[in-house]
Parts: C-alpha cells; structure tokens; sequence
C-alpha cells in the first residue's frame, strides 16, 4: 500500500475563506472610530452654526401684528420683495461684490501668474507678502483707506498735484470708497486661489506651444488662461461670497449713503429691535448668495472649457 504524502499547500488551499460577517464589523468599526474622531467638530458645527442659522430661520417666518401677537406667515419676505428701498439695497451689494470681484481679478491675476513664473525662493517671499495682510485686522486696513480717501487726504492731494483733476473726487462714504476697502481685503484670496491653479499647469506645455510658433499672448490665451479657469472661479466664489456677507468695510467705508444688506440687517435687529425681519433680510441675503454662486460655477463647468473642472 502506497504511503500518503502531506502536502502543506492542499491545506492552505483549503481553508475556508473569511466570512462577510466579519468583514462587515470591521468595516462598522473603521466607520464607528471615524464617526468619533469627528464627533467634537460634529457636535461644535451643530451647536454654535447648525442650530442658530436654524433658529433665525424660525424667526424669519414670524410677524407680529401689533395687538394680535406674532403669527407664522411668508410676511417678512414679502414685504422685503415689495419694498423699494430694500430691493435697492440688495441690488446695490450684488452691484458693489461685482465691481470688487472685477478689480480683485484684474490685479490679482497678474500677481498669481509672476508667482508662478518666479523661482521657489521668491515666490515663497512673494506669497508672504501677499498673505502678510490677512494678519492685520480688517479694522484697521479700512481705517487706513480711512484716512487716506478723505478729501484733504494724500490721494486727493495727490492727483491735484498731478493735474488730474481740480476738484477732489468723492471716494469716502460712496461706492467707490467701499470697493477699493472690500478689494483690498479680499484681494489675497483671488490672488492665492488663481496662483494654486497656475502652479498644476506643466510648463511642457506652453515650451511646446512656443516649439508650434504660438507667440506669449497666444500660448496665454489658450493654454494658461483656460487651464487656471478653476482657479479664477474660486476665487470669484470667495471674494463676491465675502463682499456680500461685508459689513465693517461698508460700514466704514460707505455709511448711510451706501446702504448694502448686511449694514441693513444690522440696523434691523440691533438698532431697531425687528428680530423677525432681520432674519428675514438675513436669509434673503444668504439664499441670493448661494443662486447667484450655483449658476454661475454650473455655466462654468458646462461651458466651453468644462473638461479642465474635471
């Protein structure tokens, strides 16, 4: 009779395989230890934003009627769409935001793209400098812009001394005034936003471009500026999502002859004691945010360029 051999890898071979049971609670382990390292963030997310822009909501569907008490109804917001000046006031920030994203793409887009174009070591003191603002409170920014746009201010003085004009022109507490302060605040953040896109783009390309006969401004236009669109569109985002929510630079700035939404639902709920529309003015002011932010990233993800936001 023949011996029989052990074989040690028909063993191995045969032995069952794990069970889905318990791949599943290891799985519900990583999930559950997950879940508790960001249970402190949860619970700090929820209680000190969830929960208050959740009570404001409640405020904002309640109108009081004098002797009757307060009543849910649609009638802060409906007096909000039916009132002139509150409709001026919501055109006049969506028209400042939009002038101050202009004027922060225009010159930031030029400082991102010299950072991109510069050596490690001066895009490092480059983009200190840049950034060096941010550790200056925005009060005192605008107190300086302050200062310098009154009308025997050194701007003023300075273009009578240029000839440039006779009579000093009217910047503080006027439009003007407000966009110079909300683009010299916001300023870093286009500045930085378009610089992280300039710095994914392989120089291989604009060198084969030039090796095809494209000159700079063509290999700009279609090879930099189409590949740095997600960096432009986040920080169109940033800057008019932070010009709308302003209130110190326009308050500074601006005062009662530029009357944007924030400084509105201010005066409502502190100065006034109207808690119910203030709320009211306070999320019509979020929710034309947020339509205005959607459509404009979703044309620019379908448009012409749409393959470079993938």
């Amino acid at each position: 009779m023949e011996p029989v051999r052990y074989d040690d890898r028909q063993e191995i071979v045969s032995l069952p395989l794990q069970p889905a049971a318990a791949k599943k609670r290891r799985n519900w382990k990583k999930h559950l230890y997950a879940a508790l390292l960001l249970l402190p963030l949860l619970l700090f997310i929820i209680g000190f934003f969830v929960v208050p822009m959740l009570y404001i909501l409640y405020l904002s569907f309640i109108e009081t009627k004098g002797e009757a008490g307060a009543i849910y109804s649609i009638g802060n917001y409906v007096r909000f769409f039916t009132d002139p000046y509150y409709l001026h006031s919501l055109w006049l920030t969506i028209k400042v935001s939009l002038y101050t994203v202009i004027v922060s793409l225009l010159l930031g887009y030029p400082v991102a793209l010299t950072m991109a174009k510069c050596s490690p070591r001066v895009r490092g003191l480059l983009t200190l400098l840049v950034a060096s603002p941010l550790l200056i409170s925005i009060v005192v920014r605008n107190f300086g812009w302050y200062l310098l746009l009154l009308p025997n201010g050194t701007v003023h003085q300075l273009l009578e001394s240029l000839g440039i004009t006779q009579s000093p022109p009217k910047l503080l507490f006027s439009e003007t005034g407000v966009v110079i302060g909300l683009s010299n605040a916001y300023l870093p953040f286009m500045i930085l936003s378009i610089a992280t896109s300039l710095y994914n783009i392989d120089p291989s390309l604009e060198k084969a471009a030039a090796i095809l006969g494209a000159g700079p401004f063509r290999s700009f236009v279609s090879i930099t500026l189409p590949l740095s669109l997600p960096g432009i569109v986040s920080g169109i985002v940033l800057v008019f999502s932070m010009s709308m929510s302003a209130y110190v630079t326009p308050a500074l700035m601006g005062g009662a002859n530029v009357p944007m939404l924030p400084m509105v639902a201010y005066d409502q709920i502190i100065n006034l004691l109207r808690w119910t529309y203030g709320s009211a003015v306070s999320y019509v002011l979020l929710g034309i945010t947020l339509v205005i932010v959607t459509v404009f990233t979703r044309m620019m993800e379908r448009g012409r360029y749409r393959e470079v936001f993938r």
